[in-house]
């Protein structure tokens, strides 16, 4: 594994934020700009409002998103790094395609935890035009991404997975199929290690004690039982038996140390392709981990059915 530095080749953002651009097209984000020392238009990070300001901007400017607003305290995710493990996520379906990245209505795509933000599906089917499924735990975070659905005129399904228990049963049913499913999973195990890990960043950021969120985020967004240790080894268990649903089972892994013991996992539950792929956001090194219970030939045969 390479450790890279820079975003996906392809994502819009890689080259840093067109203000002008942006401003342009959403002027409701002029208010919240400002200068950094090197006199180099910016917006105050640290802002919540400012950066909901920006996500409204870039989805209207580059994924055509004429409606997006969130809930107070929900997760406002930073957009750049969200594009990469779309983008990731469709060399890895290229891979068994000849090198063509499938796109189109008929690829399915399953995603985990879609939030009030929807963020995923919006660029995922703006950038390739797939289909997807978006679930969630949370009935307010589901109502808040049918308002955007709805109001974008989108075709996105949305589903309430009712037991916090299962990931995805309950959900893929008997006669579903899905090309990819991916996830971005609680990071703490507990409510006071989610606060704490808040006081560490603000504390970071020169701000002292305070309990708001950098980006905001509800209790089942940052954290469940055993972590993302706990949760993405339930998801590992779990996918076995849908193996033959779905192409590629896939889930963001923030901590490093996690995937040896996850590998461990899906060698018991006998996948027979597993990928670990890195990416990066400016310092922060990310990566997601990929599995699948399906040969290659056949993947390659699933992916040109209609």
């Amino acid at each position: 594994m390479n450790s890279k530095t820079k975003l996906h080749p392809r994502n819009k953002h890689k080259e840093g934020y067109d203000f002008t651009r942006l401003v342009a097209k959403s002027p409701e984000l002029e208010a919240f700009t400002t200068k950094n020392p090197r006199d180099q238009t910016t917006i105050n990070f640290q802002d919540v409002q400012a950066v909901r300001a920006l996500n409204r901007a870039l989805l209207k400017t580059d994924y055509n998103v004429d409606f997006w607003d969130i809930p107070a305290n929900y997760l406002c995710p930073p957009i750049p790094g969200r594009v990469d493990y779309i983008h990731y996520l469709a060399d890895l379906l290229a891979a068994d395609n000849n090198q063509k990245i499938p796109c189109g209505h008929n690829i399915k795509v399953l995603d985990i935890g879609t939030g009030a933000n929807l963020v995923y599906p919006l660029i995922g089917q703006s950038e390739y035009g797939w289909h997807f499924t978006g679930v969630d735990i949370d009935p307010v975070a589901i109502k808040a991404a049918q308002e955007i659905n709805q109001l974008n005129k989108l075709n996105i399904k949305l589903k309430r997975q009712k037991n916090s228990e299962h990931i995805f049963k309950g959900v893929i049913g008997p006669h579903d199929f899905f090309h990819l499913t991916l996830c971005n999973p609680p990071f703490h195990a507990s409510l006071q290690a989610a606060q704490k890990g808040t006081k560490r960043k603000w504390k970071n950021l020169g701000h002292g004690q305070s309990k708001k969120l950098n980006f905001g985020g509800q209790n089942s967004e940052l954290w469940c039982p055993g972590g993302e240790m706990g949760f993405i080894a339930r998801m590992i268990e779990e996918s076995s038996e849908f193996s033959e649903q779905c192409l590629w089972f896939t889930t963001l892994v923030s901590k490093k140390e996690n995937l040896k013991p996850l590998q461990k996992i899906l060698g018991k539950t006998k996948a027979l392709d597993v990928k670990i792929i890195d990416m990066a956001q400016g310092q922060k090194v990310s990566r997601f981990l990929a599995w699948s219970y399906i040969n290659k030939s056949q993947r390659q045969l699933k992916l040109t059915q209609k």
